[in-house]
């Protein structure tokens, strides 16, 4: 009984949460790998495995159940690290141990150098399966650890409430709190992000031959900044997160997962029933989870960018539409490639549209840079402010740069075309049969520039519109005029 009754203590104090006392370094990766290197430095002889086990216990996480899965790491050449300094020691604490608090403040984990927030404790889990796989510890570990125990947590205790939410930090540049943007559930964003994050560095380490590497190596390979051009999936980084994640998981084998981690919560707890209709709680959230994390892309929220309030009231749009309309900036011409950068960008096109243009905010509803991310604009609930005359009608999405006579990169362009796309369909936002048009075929401007209007007219639901206001198929693009005489807008 009290094993069973400290099972519990332990587990709702990881999903919810108790106030602790603030360090005074900055919540983000890079102060965490700092913290891993000193520790290395301090332990030289210590491998990666002893300082991942050693971090994660000392974040909280040496419960009944993760043991339950890590029960090989428990042998007699096990030790801890110590840690150098009692004030890295509570950093690790307040880094790794995942709580909720009741005011909606978010804890355990920290904001990544592209823009992301990540919850340490599955990453570290992850990591550590990887580094064990083929010693005995459970064939389902790896999955159950980063996400299947979150996820089956979630439906089991919360089954109609959707997962997430995201939220944002007071300050990017030395972030010390973070608040979620709406009702917690057992599974926000940043678990969820921390979970693929483990599942994928810890496949990779399971592949390995030789584990004789630095996990602050491993760290900083993974949450790397600063993209470029040639970089696509299946690079392993933290900006192709999503990506990697939907070419590794098999929905299938989670499922099975969720319910392995049930299994051995209801036997540590003395309690094994499966309640009524759990199948299809299982199943419905794993399709919301599906939609909302494999099939639609990760999107910079406003307060994360630094985004200004909306000035007056916004209009909200009719759902759903008809189109999406393509743009380009212009300016900068060239591409941001960092979250530093883009973000920067965002609040100096908004600065733009609403002090030079008197506009209530910025126009476009998202913005496409060359960081691996698309960021909120007005979104898909407001009508924006993008295309003259059809603003009620589609969702304006411009890349950052200029693309008269070069291309973005190959991933930007199919996380707009693909996955941006898709995501509006699949959350009613857009019909299925949605059309795509570019800025110039609807105002006197040469948006979005040569090299891009040429681009996006191969895309799957391109119209060339007629001088009715028609559209005409891709078939007929052969057979149009293209000239035109345009002024910028």
């Amino acid at each position: 009984m009290e094993s069973t009754v400290k099972f519990f203590v332990a587990l709702a104090v990881m999903c919810l949460g108790i106030p602790s006392v603030l360090t005074r370094l900055p919540m983000n990766m890079g102060q965490f790998i700092r913290a891993v290197q000193q520790i290395e430095d301090a332990h030289p002889r210590l491998t990666a495995l002893h300082v991942v086990r050693s971090l994660r216990r000392q974040g909280g996480y040496d419960d009944p159940f993760t043991e339950h899965f890590l029960k090989a790491s428990n042998d007699s050449s096990d030790y801890n690290a110590s840690m150098p300094n009692p004030e890295l020691s509570q950093f690790i604490r307040h880094a790794v141990h995942h709580k909720v608090t009741e005011k909606g403040r978010e804890k355990g984990m920290v904001l990544c150098g592209d823009g992301t927030t990540v919850a340490l404790g599955p990453v570290l889990l992850g990591i550590e399966a990887g580094l064990l796989a083929g010693t005995g510890i459970p064939s389902e570990s790896l999955g159950v650890l980063t996400l299947a125990q979150t996820l089956g947590y979630s439906f089991l205790k919360s089954p109609y409430q959707k997962l997430g939410p995201d939220g944002c930090w007071d300050n990017v540049t030395f972030p010390k709190v973070f608040t979620l943007s709406g009702r917690a559930s057992f599974a926000p964003d940043a678990l969820i992000n921390g979970g693929m994050d483990g599942m994928l560095l810890g496949t990779h380490l399971s592949s390995l031959s030789s584990h004789a590497m630095r996990l602050s190596t491993v760290l900083n390979g993974y949450y790397r900044q600063d993209l470029k051009d040639t970089d696509v999936p299946p690079l392993l980084i933290s900006a192709f997160r999503r990506d990697n994640f939907g070419n590794l998981v098999n929905i299938s084998i989670l499922q099975d997962q969720i319910w392995a981690s049930l299994s051995v919560f209801w036997t540590l707890s003395g309690e094994w029933h499966r309640p009524l209709g759990m199948d299809s709680i299982i199943q419905m959230g794993l399709k919301h989870f599906s939609q909302r994390y494999i099939e639609c892309p990760a999107i910079i929220p406003r307060c994360q960018w630094g985004a200004r309030s909306y000035r007056g009231s916004p209009v909200q749009l009719k759902l759903p539409l008809s189109f999406m309309y393509i743009h380009h900036t212009l300016t900068p011409r060239q591409p941001c490639r960092s979250f530093q950068k883009c973000a920067a960008e965002m609040r100096a096109i908004q600065r733009f549209h609403k002090d030079d243009r008197s506009w209530d905010d910025i126009g476009y509803s998202f913005v496409m840079g060359s960081d691996g991310y698309l960021y909120e604009g007005r979104g898909w609930q407001w009508r924006g402010a993008h295309t003259r005359g059809h603003n009620s009608r589609g969702y304006g999405v411009a890349f950052i740069g200029d693309y008269n006579s070069t291309l973005p990169s190959r991933h930007s362009l199919r996380l707009v075309r693909e996955r941006l796309a898709n995501c509006g369909v699949g959350g009613g936002h857009l019909v299925s049969n949605f059309t795509w048009h570019g800025h110039r075929q609807l105002v006197n401007t040469p948006c979005p520039g040569e090299a891009l209007y040429a681009e996006i007219q191969a895309w799957k639901g391109f119209r060339l519109r007629d001088i009715s206001g028609g559209a005409v198929s891709q078939a007929e693009l052969l057979k149009a005029n293209q000239s035109d005489t345009v002024i910028i807008n």
